[in-house]
């Protein structure tokens, strides 16, 4: 069975960090892009970040960059997502997604893999 499951949300003050954990199991996990999006209640699903199948070349959206970082374990098929110095405007539903064109894509269109979710919320 294809499936991608995140975990590590939760609830966070301001200024605090989180890392969250997406594990794939039942596809070739090394030729995947893999990315994070979120959305908030009310709004549209947007893009975080994505990695390349080698771990080696990341894309960032840029409310993000300088303290999110995304990174890749193929020893155990799992991506994560770093967080620090969140902000309340980063609570959301964060959910990891998987495609394989190769390409790092910010429209979560060509994603055709995606998890569950997993609850992040910082409090002011």
């Amino acid at each position: 069975q294809v499936q991608l499951v995140e975990s590590g949300g939760g609830l966070v003050q301001a200024g605090g960090s989180l890392r969250l954990s997406c594990t794939a199991s039942g596809l070739p996990f090394s030729i995947y892009v893999m990315g994070w999006f979120r959305q908030a209640p009310g709004k549209e699903r947007e893009f975080v970040a994505a990695i390349n199948r080698s771990g080696g070349n990341t894309l960032q959206t840029d409310s993000v960059k300088g303290r999110f970082t995304i990174s890749r374990d193929h020893a155990n098929n799992t991506v994560y997502l770093q967080m620090n110095g969140l902000k309340p405007e980063d609570t959301a539903v964060y959910y990891c997604a998987a495609e394989r064109t190769a390409v790092l894509y910010r429209n979560p269109t060509p994603y055709d893999l995606w998890g569950q979710g997993t609850q992040v919320t910082v409090s002011s």
